[in-house]
C-alpha cells in the first residue's frame, strides 16, 4: 500500500489542523459495536421513504434522466420547493434567481458559510447547537463564537445576542437552527421578531437553518426569513420532513443578490444534484400525498416524544419543552454519574443504550444527553426499562 511522503503532509491546509470525526458519528460507531444496542444516537428517522417518492425516483432512472441537471436544481423542483414555502410558512422566492436545490441541508451551510465568510469573521451561534457548525465554520478560516443558552432553557434571548454581539469584533454570520438539534426548543413569531429586531439596523447576515419546520408540535412554525428577509439565507430540505436523508435534498433561499454567490459557491462544491434524488424530492413537494407524510409521521413522533418525556421526567432527568424536531436534551440527574461523556459510555456498555454525550453540542451541553425519538415504539419502550433499570442499580449501589 502507498504511503504518503512526509514532505507533503507539512504543507496540507491548515484549515483542518484540529479538526476530527464528528463526535456524534465517533460515539454511535462504538455503540454499534455492542451486542443487542438500542441506538437513541443519530438524527435519523426510523421510517421509510413513502412508497410514491421512491417510485419517482424509479421513473426517473427508468426514463434514463442521467445527465447533469442545472447547478441550481431542476427549475420544476426549485418552483416546488418555492411553493412549499410559500405554502407553510408565507415565504415568497422567485425560484429562479432565489433558490438553488443543494446536496443536502450541510452542503447548503457550506455554501452559504462559504459565500459569506473571510478569514477571521466571525459567526455566532446559541449554544447547545449542532456540532457540525463548529467545523464549517473553521474550515471556512473563520471563529465560531458561542452564547450559553443553559440559563434560559435553552432560549436565545435578544439580550443574549446584544451580548454576543458586543463582545465580538468581526462578527459576520449570526447562525440559527430551530427547532434545534439537539434541545428540541423552536421559537413562536414573538420571539423570531425581537432576534430579527436587534438585527435589523446591523449588516449582520443570518444562516437559519430550519431543516426540522415540519416537526414543530405546538404553534406553527415562524420562518426567520420571514421577519428579516433581506438579511436571511433560510436552509431547509427533504431529510427530515420525508425521512429522506440519505437522498441528500436539500434547498436554500435568500435574496438574489445574495444567492448569485451562493449558487457559485453551490456549484463549484458539487455541481449539481442527482437527478432521481430531485425526481423524488420533487415528488415530496409538490403533492397533496406528499404534504400528508409529514403529517402522518409529525402525529407519530409526537406520541413518542410524550411518552419518552413521561418516561425520563419521572426518573429524575430535566428536560426543556422539546416542541420541535425528535429530541430529548436532558439533564442528568445529581445523583447519577455527572460528566456526560462517562454517563453515555457507562450506560451503553452496561445497559446497551446509546444517547450522546451534552457536551460536544458546546458550552451549556455539559451534564446533559441528547436522546433521539426517532426510533419505534417497541425499541423506546425497551430503551426507557433499561434507562430505568440502570438508574435504579446506579443508585442503589452509590446511595445505598
Amino acid at each position: 500500500m502507498p504511503t504518503t511522503k512526509p514532505s507533503l503532509l507539512q504543507n496540507l491546509d491548515h484549515t483542518y489542523d484540529g479538526l476530527g470525526a464528528n463526535p456524534i458519528r465517533v460515539f454511535d460507531a462504538e455503540a454499534s459495536k455492542i451486542l443487542h444496542v438500542i441506538k437513541l444516537s443519530l438524527g435519523e428517522p426510523d421510517f421509510n421513504v413513502p412508497e410514491h417518492v421512491k417510485q419517482a425516483a424509479i421513473a426517473s432512472i427508468n426514463n434514463d434522466e442521467s445527465h447533469y441537471g442545472p447547478s441550481n436544481g431542476w427549475p420544476k423542483l426549485r418552483q416546488a420547493a418555492a411553493d412549499f414555502l410559500q405554502d407553510r410558512y408565507d415565504l415568497t422566492y422567485d425560484p429562479n434567481t432565489e433558490v438553488a436545490i443543494t446536496v443536502g441541508a450541510t452542503e447548503g451551510l457550506h455554501a452559504a458559510l462559504d459565500t459569506l465568510l473571510n478569514p477571521g469573521d466571525q459567526v455566532l451561534m446559541p449554544s447547545p447547537t449542532f456540532s457540525l457548525y463548529d467545523q464549517l465554520v473553521r474550515i471556512n478560516g473563520a471563529e465560531p463564537v458561542y452564547v450559553d443558552t443553559s440559563s434560559t432553557g435553552f432560549v436565545f434571548t435578544p439580550e443574549q445576542l446584544r451580548a454576543g454581539i458586543a463582545k465580538c469584533d468581526h462578527l459576520k454570520v449570526v447562525l440559527l437552527n430551530f427547532p434545534s438539534n439537539p434541545t428540541g426548543v423552536t421559537y413562536n413569531e414573538a420571539q423570531v421578531t425581537a432576534l430579527a429586531d436587534v438585527l435589523r439596523d446591523t449588516d449582520i447576515a443570518v444562516i437559519s437553518d430550519e431543516i426540522y419546520s415540519e416537526l414543530t408540535y405546538e404553534g406553527t412554525h415562524y420562518s426567520f426569513a420571514k421577519a428579516l428577509p433581506e438579511q436571511t439565507l433560510l436552509i431547509n430540505g427533504v431529510s427530515k420532513s420525508h425521512a429522506m436523508t440519505g437522498w441528500r435534498i436539500g434547498f436554500i433561499a435568500g435574496p438574489a443578490e445574495l444567492m448569485r454567490r451562493v449558487s457559485l459557491a453551490h456549484a463549484f462544491n458539487v455541481t449539481s444534484a442527482s437527478n432521481p434524488a430531485m425526481a423524488g424530492a420533487y415528488e415530496a413537494l409538490s403533492t397533496e400525498a406528499g404534504r400528508q407524510d409529514t403529517l402522518a409521521m409529525k402525529a407519530e413522533y409526537l406520541k413518542r416524544r410524550d411518552f419518552v418525556v413521561k418516561k425520563m421526567q419521572a426518573m429524575g432527568f430535566g428536560i426543556p419543552n422539546p416542541n420541535g424536531a425528535f429530541y430529548v436534551f436532558a439533564k442528568i440527574p445529581d445523583d447519577l454519574i455527572q460528566d456526560d461523556t462517562k454517563f453515555c459510555y457507562d450506560l451503553v456498555r452496561t445497559s446497551a443504550v446509546a444517547v450522546i454525550p451534552g457536551g460536544g453540542f458546546g458550552p451549556g451541553g455539559e451534564g446533559h444527553i441528547r436522546l433521539s425519538y426517532a426510533a419505534s415504539m417497541a425499541n423506546l419502550t425497551e430503551a426507557m426499562r433499561r434507562l430505568q433499570t440502570y438508574v435504579d442499580q446506579y443508585r442503589a449501589a452509590h446511595h445505598a
